[in-house]
């Protein structure tokens, strides 16, 4: 099921080690949609991203490589809370 951007409150809860395995996962294309971004956006806005699964076979000379990334809710409320935050004013 996809969310819409309005459920991704400003929030900044870290979940505890025992649920973050239950908790909500994400594609880069469910996110993208969500946001109104591309999905190589949300790629390279979340390939270092801490929490974020990254799911690849090691690379084969002469291939190209394939990574499966699963961005869990908590780290895709941490990146939209400081994305929000750039370019506001400082008091």
């Amino acid at each position: 099921m996809i969310r819409n951007v309005q459920s991704f409150a400003l929030e900044t809860e870290q979940p505890s080690p025992e649920s973050s395995a239950l908790e909500q996962f994400y594609s880069p294309e469910q996110i993208a949609q969500m946001w109104n971004l591309s999905v190589d956006t949300v790629r390279r806005l979340f390939e270092q991203e801490s929490g974020v699964l990254a799911i690849e076979r090691p690379r084969v000379y002469g291939k190209r490589r394939y990574r499966t990334l699963r961005i869990p809710e908590s780290v895709a409320r941490r990146v939209y809370h400081r994305l929000s935050l750039k370019g506001r004013p400082t008091c």
